[in-house]
């Protein structure tokens, strides 16, 4: 099937109808996959004119003339013409048919096939109507699927990425989403080669080189409509298929006009646009994280996303939603969290990349930097920044615990990366501690590892040696020992400054951390038995 529907010259032949005549192909063998759009049958010399395009002909020649002369134009203008292949009957009138027709249909690039039986051409003409036919119902019936694939993944919450990555899966191709001006909104490639949608996008749309040549060959671009047509708003977005892997089928080209339909709806009732941008720059961090893209390509990468820091200094953060914010509708939370953040994000002078990822619903982003010295008060300054966009955006419900930020080293791409990664994965043992403005992803190490160790018995047996007397004194003991214990362990053992903290003399405090010894039987002068409490009382908040 090639694009504008039909069947190939070579399946026509066959095809019982013909295979009964004993075809017999005298030129263009190689070109047998042209495609029939219809099949005529005619014997008038000037039949050309009564075509156009795409026809299997039948004859049995009477119109060719019985000249050279006449037999070369005639091949000529139906290979000016355009159709798909002349099939000539062997009979009364031609035995082998001439050379002269033979070498011309060569030369114009026109099958030509010879029936040395002879065959009822109405019989012919029902039969491959009847498969040309079938095959567009088949093309249907594909994009009918894709289509009712493409709504559910819309009522079920999916969004705009789920109907992109259902396009592009269908076709085996990236498949982009476009603003009316041309810039990506989010990509998708269903195929092996996922992570590098955004490459080919830069490649064949993003640069300028790209839009002055204009898409290649065989793409499909469908306009997602927007406002009344002939308004400036008419055309709220693109559609764009790009034949990459292979070549875009009738199948592929009618799927994307029906989801166009389908997304013009969604982004008219939702305006998903900016949660669709950060949704693609989500997938890009984290494909930077995951080393699915390289750091010396991230740079150029991030420009086509609109990041384009003055220096090589990345500051990486990861903000992760509590648990209890449930799940965000497309277009609905997500899209109100991301302008949100955005608008308080602007005030920090700094270039921002602002990615999304609903699944782990976790928000990480880059910031540019001039120098080292600004991490910390940029750290602080971006914190406030993602709380009030939260709040802004009603996406944490009352009562709920605060969003946890966490801040990796400032550092180039490389490090952006890693710090990207180990962020992420400290964001989740972080809900567990006491909460901070922001955490350092740098002294999180202990309490990611103790978190991930928080389903094993083990990790649950150590706390309960370590501080078991101590936790069931303090369920019927008044004063609780556990907070001094705690108060010491974060001052280093220093009795001064515990007193302090705690608003305690000193007799009191020493007394406290000699009960405290006695219950557990240990020495808290002692640096092992230190570390140790100290580990149990970091793998309390997580076992």
């Amino acid at each position: 099937m090639e694009s504008q529907g039909g069947i190939t010259v070579r399946r026509a032949l066959e095809l019982p109808g013909l295979r009964g005549g004993l075809p017999e192909v005298l030129a263009c063998a190689e070109r047998l996959d042209r495609t029939v759009r219809w099949v005529h049958a005619g014997e008038v010399p000037n039949i050309a004119s009564l075509l156009k395009g795409g026809e299997l002909l039948l004859t049995t020649g009477l119109g060719l003339g019985d000249r050279p002369a006449e037999q070369r134009a005639f091949v000529r203008r139906l290979a000016e013409r355009g159709i798909a292949a002349l099939v000539v009957e062997l009979g009364p009138r031609f035995a082998r048919l001439p050379a002269a027709l033979v070498e011309t249909a060569r030369a114009a690039g026109l099958p030509l096939v010879q029936l040395h039986r002879e065959v009822p051409f109405v019989a012919v003409t029902e039969e491959i109507h009847t498969e040309i036919v079938n095959g567009h119902y088949a093309v249907l019936r594909q994009a009918e699927e894709v289509h009712r694939h493409c709504t559910e993944a819309v009522l079920g919450g999916g969004g705009v990425p789920q109907v992109l990555t259902t396009l592009a899966e269908f076709g085996g191709n990236p498949v982009f989403l476009e603003t009316a001006g041309g810039a990506l909104l989010y990509g998708a490639w269903g195929g092996p080669g996922e992570s590098e949608a955004l490459p080919v996008w830069e490649r064949l749309r993003g640069s300028r080189a790209a839009r002055a040549e204009g898409p290649p060959a065989g793409s499909v671009l469908v306009d997602v409509a927007g406002a009344a047509p002939g308004t400036p708003e008419a055309v709220r977005a693109r559609l764009v298929l790009l034949p990459v892997a292979g070549p875009v089928r009738p199948a592929h080209r009618l799927a994307m006009e029906r989801v166009a339909g389908i997304l013009a709806v969604v982004l008219m009732q939702a305006r998903q646009e900016d949660e669709l941008a950060a949704l693609g720059r989500g997938d890009f961090l984290t494909d930077l994280a995951q080393a699915r893209t390289a750091p010396e390509d991230a740079p150029a990468r991030a420009a086509v996303l609109g990041f384009k820091p003055a220096t090589g200094l990345l500051l990486p953060l990861v903000m992760r939603l509590p648990e209890t914010t449930g799940a965000l509708a497309p277009g609905g939370g997500w899209g109100q969290l991301v302008r949100a953040v955005h608008e308080e994000l602007s005030g920090l002078g700094v270039p921002v990349l602002l990615g999304v990822r609903p699944v782990e619903g976790r928000v990480p982003l880059l910031l540019g930097l001039r120098e080292e010295a600004e991490r910390a008060g940029l750290a602080d300054r971006a914190a406030a920044a993602l709380r009030v966009g939260t709040e802004r955006a009603g996406v944490v419900r009352p009562g709920a615990p605060d969003p946890v930020v966490v801040v990796g080293p400032a550092g180039g791409w490389a490090a952006a990366a890693a710090g990207l990664r180990h962020a992420a994965r400290a964001a989740d043992a972080a809900p567990d501690l006491d909460p901070r403005p922001w955490w350092d992803a740098r002294r999180l190490d202990i309490d990611l590892l103790l978190w991930r160790l928080r389903g094993q018995p083990d990790l649950a047996a150590f706390v309960d040696r370590a501080l078991g007397p101590l936790l069931r004194h303090d369920r019927t003991a008044r004063p609780p020992l556990l907070p001094t214990l705690e108060t010491f362990l974060d001052h280093a053992g220093r009795k001064a400054e515990t007193a302090r903290a705690l608003h305690l003399n000193r007799q009191t405090l020493y007394n406290r951390l000699a009960r405290i010894g006695e219950l557990l039987g240990t020495d808290l002068d002692d640096p092992h038995t230190v570390l140790s409490l100290s580990l149990a009382l970091r793998a309390r908040r997580h076992a």
